[in-house]
């Protein structure tokens, strides 16, 4: 039997705690994550405070708990979101050609002309910094990579004889579009939502970073890491463990992403 890569197991294992951490962050600590307490106020590591407290006294531990929770459910909501509008978009670009191709591929290549996070801040101007905006901004920025994924596989599989067989047995093209064309495009947007999960955490902190994220108090590792800047150098603690999250996060999702793509593509097995 073959034994699961090494990737596949750090990956599944970091990933798995940080779904953990944002389901069960409100029973895993029992502090208030907006809480005030300046009598604790830039308190560091403690048996009280595990990983210390900020400039309002407020638990570390428990406000990268809720940032968790944060982080997940934006990255969720808007890899469905990129996903679901990719899909559909790019079966319909490749599977029906001509005009419908063109006008769709006209406006899909206008975004991707612009850089994702770029692209996301134009669209958070638009849309105002909150959970809802990030979500629509990140989404639409991330589309456009979906679609032209899609749009490739489906102009490959349309060619196959499973689909002129289904033609010819006077099935519809909607019906041939979801029943057979669909599905044989799942694998590889598996792998590319898997790669863009980790994509749109970071993104998000950076948006949360710059002032455009999640609105404090809320926590957010990204307004985490801003909010921390003025005390680097007397509470260093409040920028590195927001940091370890975020980057011990993305390893934990590349690494996933890697094993999922082996797995999927024989080409790459081995």
């Amino acid at each position: 039997m073959r034994r699961p890569a090494p990737n596949l197991l750090i990956g599944a294992v970091i990933v798995s705690l940080l779904l953990v951490c944002a389901i069960g962050a409100p029973w895993l600590t029992s502090y208030d994550p907006i809480a005030l307490d300046l009598r604790e106020r830039m308190a560091g590591p403690s048996t009280a405070h595990l990983l210390g407290a900020d400039e309002f006294g407020r638990d570390v531990a428990t406000r990268l708990l809720f940032g968790a929770r944060t982080s997940v459910i934006i990255a969720l909501s808007t890899t469905s979101l990129a996903i679901t509008l990719g899909l559909v978009f790019g079966v319909l670009a490749g599977f029906l050609r001509g005009i419908t191709d063109r006008i769709v591929m006209i406006f899909n290549d206008a975004l991707l002309a612009f850089p994702g996070l770029l692209l996301a801040l134009g669209f958070m101007a638009v849309f105002g910094a909150s959970r809802s905006g990030i979500i629509f901004a990140l989404g639409l920025a991330y589309m456009p990579v979906v679609v032209r994924l899609v749009r490739g596989t489906v102009m490959s599989i349309r060619e196959r004889e499973f689909v002129e067989a289904s033609r010819v047995s006077g099935n519809g093209e909607l019906y041939t579009m979801v029943r057979h064309v669909l599905p044989n495009c799942l694998a590889p947007v598996i792998v590319l939502a898997t790669t863009m999960f980790g994509w749109i955490i970071l993104s998000e902190s950076a948006l949360s970073f710059l002032g455009l994220g999640v609105p404090p108090p809320a926590p957010s590792w990204g307004n985490m890491l801003s909010t921390a800047r003025p005390h680097v150098s007397n509470a260093p603690h409040l920028i590195i463990f927001p940091g370890l999250c975020i980057s011990i996060t993305l390893l934990g999702v590349n690494l996933l992403g890697d094993a999922l793509r082996d797995w999927l593509d024989p080409k790459m097995k081995g």
